[in-house]
C-alpha cells in the first residue's frame, strides 16, 4: 500500500482536510492554530488511497538548543481523519507511525504533547507511538435527550438553585459588541487572578473577538446581567455536533449567587435549539476530581476517559534538556515536557480553565 506524507502551512489546503473529516472542531482548524503565539502552526498529513490522517501542531523552538518540540493548541485536539480511527487497518497505523517518526526526525523535534479529543477515537492511532496517558475523566450532557429528561437527572439541590436563579429574572443575552467583549474580558481576567492561573491563560479582547468571528462556526459569547451589571459569561464554541463552554467567568460579587449554574443550564437549551448532540462539560483541573469536576457532575454523570499524548522522539536530547534544568525544576513524572516546567510550579496541566463557583 503506497502512501505519502507532507506538511501544510496555508489556510486553503489545511481547511480542505478539516472539511473532508469525519469529525472535527474549531480546535483542528488553521484559523484556531493561527491564533496561537507559541510557535509555527503546522498540519502533518498522512494519505493513502483516499484515506487521510491529519495532525495539527505548533512547532516551538527550545531555548538555548538547536532542537524544537511539538504541541497542540489549547483545547481538545489530536489527529482527525475522514474515517473512524477505531476501524483503521493495522497496516495504515504502522505506516502512519513510520511517516510521523520520520517527520519528527526531519524537523529535529525532541517530543510532542497533545491534549486528545474524547469523542474521536485517537488512541487507536497513537497507542503504538508512545501510547496515551490518562488525564482523569471528562463529562458531557446528551442533548438528544429532552430538557426534561436532562433536568430530572440533575442533583436535586442544583435543580432547586437553578429554578431560584431563573426566578430572579436575570437577563440572558449574547454579547457581540466591542464593549461587551471588553467587559467580559475584564471579568475573565479577574477570575484568572482569583484562581492564580498562569500567564498562558490571560487571553485578551482580540482573542475573544477572533473566536467569535471564526469563519464557518457559530461561536457565541453568552452573558447574564442583573440589570445593567454583567455578572456571568461564557465563550461558547459550537461545531457540527458539539457545544462547549470554552472559557467562562463570574463576577466576584456574585460567586455565592453562582449564576454559572443558570448559565450552564441555558447552554444546554441553546445546544438543543441549534441541533447539537453533545454539550461537553469537560473535567477538573489537571484531570483531577476536584471541586470543578464535582460541580460539573451535578449536571451529568455521563463521562469518558480524558487522555493526553506524550511521545519522546529523541530520548538523549530530551534527557539532556531536562538535566540542564535540574536545579530549577522538581522532577515530576506527570509534567511533560519536563524541561518546560515553570520553576516552583506544581500544577502539571490545566485541563479546563472554565472556573466555576
Amino acid at each position: 500500500m503506497q502512501y505519502q506524507s507532507f506538511v501544510i502551512r496555508n489556510k486553503t489546503e489545511w481547511d480542505a482536510y478539516t472539511e473532508r473529516s469525519l469529525m472535527h472542531e474549531i480546535f483542528h482548524t488553521w484559523y484556531y492554530y493561527s491564533l496561537n503565539t507559541e510557535g509555527e502552526p503546522l498540519l502533518f498529513v498522512y494519505e493513502t488511497d483516499g484515506l487521510f490522517i491529519a495532525l495539527p501542531l505548533i512547532k516551538r523552538k527550545i531555548e538555548n538548543s538547536s532542537f524544537c518540540d511539538m504541541t497542540s493548541a489549547y483545547g481538545y485536539c489530536g489527529p482527525f481523519s475522514n474515517i473512524n480511527l477505531a476501524q483503521l487497518p493495522s497496516i495504515v497505523a504502522n505506516q502512519f507511525k513510520t511517516a510521523f517518526i520520520n517527520f519528527m526526525t526531519t524537523q529535529n523535534a525532541v517530543c510532542i504533547f497533545a491534549r486528545l479529543h474524547p469523542f474521536i477515537n485517537q488512541q487507536h492511532i497513537l497507542q503504538n507511538i508512545g501510547g496515551v496517558r490518562p488525564n482523569g475523566s471528562t463529562l458531557y450532557i446528551d442533548l438528544t435527550k429532552s430538557a426534561e429528561e436532562q433536568r430530572d437527572k440533575y442533583d436535586k439541590r442544583l435543580a432547586r438553585q437553578i429554578r431560584k436563579l431563573r426566578e430572579k429574572n436575570y437577563t440572558i443575552k449574547e454579547l457581540n459588541t466591542a464593549d461587551g467583549i471588553k467587559n467580559f474580558t475584564k471579568m475573565y481576567w479577574e477570575n484568572m487572578k482569583r484562581v492564580n492561573a498562569s500567564a498562558h491563560y490571560y487571553f485578551d479582547e482580540q482573542y475573544f473577538a477572533n473566536l467569535l468571528n471564526a469563519e464557518g462556526f457559530e461561536n457565541k459569547l453568552l452573558a447574564i446581567y442583573n440589570g445593567d451589571e454583567l455578572i456571568c459569561g461564557a465563550l461558547l464554541l459550537i461545531s457540527g455536533e458539539i457545544i462547549r463552554n470554552h472559557l467562562s467567568a463570574t463576577s466576584p460579587s456574585y460567586l455565592k449567587e453562582s449564576p454559572s449554574k443558570l448559565l450552564t443550564d441555558e447552554i444546554s437549551v441553546i445546544g438543543r435549539r441549534l441541533g447539537k448532540k453533545i454539550f461537553h462539560l469537560g473535567g477538573g483541573l489537571g484531570g483531577k476530581q476536584d471541586s470543578l469536576f464535582e460541580f460539573k457532575r451535578y449536571f451529568s454523570k455521563l463521562e469518558l476517559a480524558d487522555q493526553i499524548w506524550c511521545y519522546v522522539n529523541d530520548a538523549d536530547a530530551y534527557n539532556n534538556l531536562v538535566l540542564n534544568r535540574r536545579d530549577e525544576v522538581y522532577y515530576e513524572q506527570n509534567y511533560f515536557p519536563l524541561y518546560r516546567k515553570p520553576a516552583n510550579q506544581t500544577q502539571p496541566y490545566i485541563s479546563s480553565i472554565e472556573v466555576s463557583d
